[in-house]
């Protein structure tokens, strides 16, 4: 059997409603997203946070998966622990892989405090004291009271994280190193050392808070049965910490493939091969430059022909994992960096019609954000289509110009009717030769993202004039997978 293009989807986005129903959602839809091309599936964080609406970023319990009630609610935002057990399995049945969410950095909404020794830092240098040593009440006690024990006995207190935000005594927001504890020395070294983030910090040094994550991760495989995982924020925490830990998954799962992803956010491209290096390549990174160069373009700053320049997806293909937007870049959040709607179609062409990096399309441009008034992105469905069905073989690139740029996939044998020519503008429209190969000589092709009316002909050696419009871009296809394409053969 041919083998198919790997598309990831996140299915979330921030401003979900509050309903309990994306796990039902997720199911009742299995069947739609894998005929949509969609192969992998990233679902939220399905513990227990900080509240009942709480996106799953603000972690109180791991192992209370909509079971328990905690927090003023048995159900997490998208649903109950039954409900997404009965989605995984249905994602899996209709071939979908399902990658968990793992949110180890911190935990939050503590159910107690307690009275630590601390110093405060310098919040943009975190290696810097600016505080002599003093007592502060932290939110540092989890002792679970609405599960109690199930599953696991483990309380936390404040010798398992290494500093927290807020001094409740005091009321006052800082960033307070508890007094015998250190940051973790290898972490991403904005604000001098970038280990804290927020909430309570997990102390990944602490051999007690090593062996409970993975007794945890083995519970969280066994119950679930996910077939991948998401990490978050890993630039927060010990880079050699994941590399062992997911080694230990993989080994426990008798050598199984685990593929992973780690949210590593930062432009700099050498931040990232970094990472990569020091995990050996036991997981993928977002492609985080790749996406600030959609943003920036989209703004009408930047070169189309230098696209691609100092990105993952360039330097290292089979690692990237590569993304238009996220629930971090949506308007009114933290990291905030939205592509304009214009470009996000030229932007999925990249990701989703090239030979490299695993593409991954966000819930709020495959739905649209209608808590935002933002509508789905236009073409989105049918570029996902293509790649599915004949964005196959030989890469050829025509990365030469300021404004227009294009790039062909020269189709192979596993997958009838394959190839494309894909070209895009970032100003007015016009016209580019690319060459599509002896195979395709005499060719009729059309524009499927109708942007084009005209048939374009290619010559005796596959050769043709292809075209697009001003701020579009087109994918022009074979009359017969084009004909194929419209039908949805």
């Amino acid at each position: 059997m041919a083998e198919k293009n790997e598309t990831m989807m996140q299915y979330f986005e921030w401003y979900l409603p509050d309903d309990g129903l994306l796990w039902r959602r997720a199911a009742a839809r299995a069947d739609a997203l894998a005929a949509a091309g969609v192969t992998q599936i990233w679902l939220p964080p399905a513990y227990k946070g900080t509240s009942r609406s709480d996106v799953g970023y603000g972690v109180y319990d791991l192992y209370d998966l909509g079971e328990f009630d905690q927090k003023g609610t048995v159900r997490t935002k998208y649903g109950t622990k039954e409900e997404y057990k009965a989605a995984v399995r249905a994602l899996q049945k209709a071939g979908i892989k399902v990658f968990a969410d793992i949110v180890l950095n911190q935990k939050m909404g503590a159910d107690g405090t307690e009275r630590v020794q601390a110093v405060e830092v310098d919040p943009a240098n975190r290696e810097q004291d600016i505080s002599g040593e003093m007592t502060i009440e932290a939110w540092t006690k989890f002792t679970f009271p609405g599960r109690q024990g199930k599953y696991d006995d483990f309380t936390w207190n404040w010798t398992h994280f290494s500093g927290t935000d807020w001094d409740e005594a005091a009321k006052k927001k800082g960033v307070f190193r508890f007094v015998g504890k250190n940051w973790n020395r290898e972490t991403d070294p904005e604000n001098g050392n970038f280990d804290y983030l927020m909430g309570a910090d997990l102390d990944t040094d602490n051999e007690e808070v090593r062996r409970e994550i993975r007794k945890w991760a083995r519970w969280y495989a066994g119950e679930i049965g996910f077939d991948g995982v998401r990490l978050d924020a890993v630039k927060h925490i010990s880079f050699e910490m994941y590399r062992d830990a997911l080694r230990e998954v993989r080994a426990a799962a008798g050598g199984r493939d685990v593929p992973a992803v780690g949210e590593y956010w930062s432009a700099d491209i050498g931040r990232l091969t970094h990472y990569l290096d020091i995990v050996q390549d036991e997981m993928k990174l977002f492609d985080v430059p790749l996406h600030y160069r959609f943003h920036d373009l989209s703004e009408g700053s930047g070169s189309m022909r230098s696209m691609l320049d100092n990105t993952l997806v360039q330097v290292r293909p089979d690692d990237a994992v590569t993304f238009a937007d996220n629930h971090d870049t949506e308007p009114g959040q933290a990291l905030e960096s939205f592509v304009q709607p214009w470009f996000k179609p030229l932007a999925y062409a990249v990701i989703l019609l090239r030979a490299q990096g695993t593409p991954c399309v966000f819930y709020g441009d495959y739905y649209g954000i209608p808590s935002r008034g933002i509508a789905p992105t236009g073409g989105l469905r049918r570029l996902m289509k293509i790649r599915q069905l004949y964005a196959y073989g030989e890469e050829a690139d025509y990365f030469d110009d300021d404004h227009i740029v294009g790039f062909v996939r020269r189709g192979d044998a596993a997958h009838p009717g394959s190839g494309a020519a894909v070209l895009m503008s970032s100003g007015e429209g016009g016209v580019k030769q690319m060459d599509m190969g002896p195979a395709f000589k005499g060719q009729t092709f059309y524009d499927a993202m109708g942007v084009c009316t005209d048939a374009v002909t290619a010559d005796e050696n596959g050769r043709a004039q292809f075209e697009t419009g001003g701020g579009n871009v087109s994918v022009w296809l074979t009359q017969p997978a084009y004909e194929c394409l419209l039908l949805e053969c």
